[in-house]
């Protein structure tokens, strides 16, 4: 029986703990916009994302002698499979596209969470930081742009 506790288990806790939490700060700033998916959705997103790397690098370690094993195709569904919680969440009322932000947001979490699973720690945090920056100080610009003259005129789009 292996240790609970030893430095490999440990990292992915680390690598684990590092997605959950960067899920959860996106999820944050959802909860504070009023939308559906928040804290637990984005968080188990991007952990699950950092789980499935784990996983597959795990297989690796175990299983690279092995004749067909490509570890490469559980990260690629990751990508799907998030791609098609996200496609159940867009849908169109009064010609206007609703959960398109929350959709694509799940999906930028996912990678975050695989960028974690990999230990690419600044890249997750740096995905973060941007993906902060245009839920919140785009979405000010966005609202700013939408009260011209020039996009009520030649627009009926509006974002989620």
């Amino acid at each position: 029986m292996e240790k609970i506790f030893d430095i490999t288990t440990i990292d992915i806790m680390v690598r684990l703990g590092v997605a959950l939490s960067l899920g959860m700060i996106i999820g944050i700033e959802r909860v504070w916009a009023h939308k559906t998916a928040g804290m637990r959705t984005y968080a188990l997103v991007s952990m699950g994302s950092a789980l499935f790397v784990i996983v597959s690098n795990e297989m690796v370690r175990y299983y690279a002698g092995f004749s067909g094993l490509n570890p490469l195709m559980i990260i690629a569904q990751i990508v799907v499979g998030v791609g098609f919680i996200g496609s159940g969440l867009i849908f169109s009322k009064e010609s206007k596209m609703i959960g398109l932000t929350t959709a694509t947001g799940l999906w930028v979490s996912a990678g975050i969470g695989m960028a974690a699973g990999f230990k690419l720690y600044s890249i997750a945090i740096i995905a973060t930081t941007f993906t902060l920056f245009i839920f919140t100080i785009l979405w000010f610009v966005e609202q700013q742009l939408k009260k011209t003259k020039y996009f009520k005129e030649n627009t009926s789009l509006d974002t989620n």
